[in-house]
């Protein structure tokens, strides 16, 4: 299972701390350290879609006009950190956020 998100990040601390309570192996990828390939981020986008961009955070709302105007995969590559967080990998399925219903998926 790996866990991609941030550092910084309450939500994926919280998620990653809950699914190693639950037993699972989890490897977090930080993507800022580590940013996306162009096959992750089309990845991501594809399963997604523009859902995958959190448009309140304050790195989208630190964009300018062109990034904004710009597709998901060149926000993405621009900044790692405007993904909605966490994206969680396991068995080749995606998920994403830490709602009920994903965390009932891994609980």
């Amino acid at each position: 299972m790996i866990l991609y998100g941030i550092s910084t990040c309450d939500t994926c601390k919280k998620a990653q701390k809950e699914l190693t309570a639950a037993g699972h192996q989890v490897t977090f990828r930080d993507v800022r350290a580590t940013p996306l390939s162009a096959d992750e981020i089309d990845r991501l986008v594809g399963t997604f879609g523009d859902a995958i961009i959190n448009k309140s955070s304050t790195t989208y709302r630190s964009f300018g006009e062109f990034l904004k105007a710009s597709d998901p995969e060149a926000q993405l590559a621009a900044q790692p950190a405007v993904m909605k967080r966490p994206v969680i990998e396991r068995d080749g399925a995606l998920t994403m956020g830490w709602d009920e219903t994903v965390r009932a998926k891994y609980l």
